[in-house]
């Protein structure tokens, strides 16, 4: 019942735990929940003596968490690597990277509609469309969806999202999409940064580590190809795109805190609201000074088109939503698996070279993607895992040096000469 009430923040990237916009109700509960785990194992380990203390305790939820977090994790990474493939396919017919992502995010108005169908499937209290409408746009404001709060609190975000998609798949254009998908994994380090700037996040090493780790990578991703002009400008294009999913996470965090499911679903439909009403003209306006142009409209592969919009909003949907069956953490690392399934299908596709450079900055990038996906408290946790050792280890000491002098003392007990044999 707690998952209902799970906050989100729509993202069109990933949803990283370095900026937590997921609020769920209880939250502080499952990030103390090693406590109720380390007393349950503590009572173990008396009730059933030193057998039994390596056994740790795992309840029912906690594996189905687990086993839905596999079946996330498989689903965000087919679908982020397989849009990502589809993308590129469809550049060799159809040269128009604006106007895929202006169809592609046309898509998103099915969030909403999407949502209530699982409303009225799960929820035990029914309401009608309306009611869940004039519920979620609560969001916006006391007075709901005004005209003002959609230039305010959607239009910025609805800006931000198309130059993220657009971004990412106009570099997919100019350089492979192994260097794209690793890239784009820095968006983690942009977000730590802007949210220690901008809103004053708690400060740690390690992530700062993992920025640099980041920044290192991507030199070393440009050093890879040579300082050719069209993989600077790939290069350069993924970055952006990176930042901009960064910017965006930020400043919802900024500006409208977190949402839960149903308020989610809504902004990004009024999302696609806003690209059908204001970023239709611009397809338009490239199709006329053929800057993006195709010969008619029976020559667009819809296969490809409407195939890379579906993985698209398959990808939105298990990331925003994927909260409520399993934890941020695994979701993010469909993100990080995608790498390797894009380098294996350019490996049999393209003619990329995975020279020792490039395979060290696909490394690097991936290290620092995996540190930042640490929680706040693992220094604590760390701590508290040594510290539980050190205790065992001196406990176990003492009990073997006590078997030990037992022994000895039973052992000289009985080879020790009766003094009666003496008297006599």
């Amino acid at each position: 019942m707690k998952k209902h009430s799970a906050r989100v923040a729509p993202l069109s990237a990933c949803n990283s735990p370095v900026l937590t916009l997921t609020k769920v109700e209880g939250d502080e509960r499952s990030r103390d929940s090693p406590a109720p785990a380390e007393a349950q194992a503590q009572a173990g380990m008396e009730a059933g003596g030193r057998g039994s203390r390596c056994c740790w305790t795992c309840s029912v939820t906690q594996l189905k968490k687990f086993f839905w977090g596999v079946v996330v994790v498989l689903g965000v990474c087919s679908s982020w690597s397989g849009s990502t493939q589809l993308a590129k396919l469809t550049f060799n017919k159809f040269d128009a990277p604006f106007t895929l992502t202006w169809f592609a995010t046309n898509w998103n108005f099915l969030f909403f509609p999407l949502y209530y169908i699982g409303h009225v499937f799960k929820s035990t209290e029914k309401q009608s469309p309306q009611q869940r409408y004039r519920e979620c746009c609560r969001f916006f404001g006391d007075n709901g969806l005004t005209l003002k709060a959609f230039f305010t609190k959607a239009a910025p975000f609805g800006v931000l999202w198309i130059l993220t998609n657009y971004l990412y798949l106009h570099a997919i254009k100019k350089i492979d999409t192994t260097d794209v998908s690793v890239l784009f994994c820095c968006n983690k380090a942009f977000v730590f940064l802007l949210s220690w700037i901008v809103l004053r996040d708690r400060f740690m090493g390690v992530r700062i580590v993992a920025a640099i780790l980041a920044i290192a990578g991507i030199v070393m991703m440009t050093y890879a190809d040579g300082f050719h002009s069209y993989s600077v400008i790939g290069i350069a294009l993924v970055v952006g795109s990176a930042s901009m999913s960064a910017m965006y996470k930020v400043l919802f965090k900024l500006l409208l805190g977190s949402a839960k499911f149903g308020e989610a679903a809504l902004f990004l439909s009024v999302l696609a609201v806003f690209n059908i009403l204001f970023v239709t003209c611009i397809p338009v306006i490239l199709y006329f000074t053929k800057v993006e142009y195709w010969s008619s409209f029976d020559a667009i592969p819809w296969g490809s088109i409407c195939g890379f919009s579906v993985l698209l909003l398959t990808f939105n949907i298990l990331l925003n939503f994927g909260i409520a069956i399993t934890y941020p953490t695994l979701i993010s690392l469909g993100i990080v698996l995608s790498v390797p399934v894009n380098a294996v299908v350019d490996h049999y596709r393209s003619e990329i070279v995975f020279n020792s450079v490039r395979v060290i900055a696909i490394v690097i990038i991936g290290l620092g993607f995996l540190l930042l996906l640490l929680p706040e408290e693992w220094d604590e946790w760390l701590i508290k895992l040594l510290t539980r050792l050190k205790v065992r280890k001196k406990e176990e000491v003492p009990e073997g040096n006590g078997d030990i002098v037992s022994g000895l003392q039973n052992k000289s007990r009985r080879t020790r000469p009766s003094m009666s044999s003496f008297t006599h």
